[in-house]
């Protein structure tokens, strides 16, 4: 089982709660970098969530993807 199989069975039933944390790990990373690397960042909360399966929210269709 690898690392992202075994978060993402932690994170099962609390989605929304990590993609809040990764909205705010990532604010906070803008914060004190005065916005130098917000689009990397953003693509990186992306990707995280996208991983992660947290799909809500965000106009995704259909299952999530293994």
């Amino acid at each position: 089982m690898s690392v992202m199989d075994k978060l993402k069975q932690m994170l099962k039933g609390h989605e929304q709660q990590a993609e809040k944390g990764i909205g705010q790990a990532g604010d906070l990373l803008d914060e004190n970098t005065q916005g130098k690397y917000s689009g990397q960042v953003d693509t990186a909360q992306e990707k995280l969530k996208d991983q992660l399966g947290s799909d809500q929210g965000r106009g995704q269709e259909g299952p999530p993807q293994s």
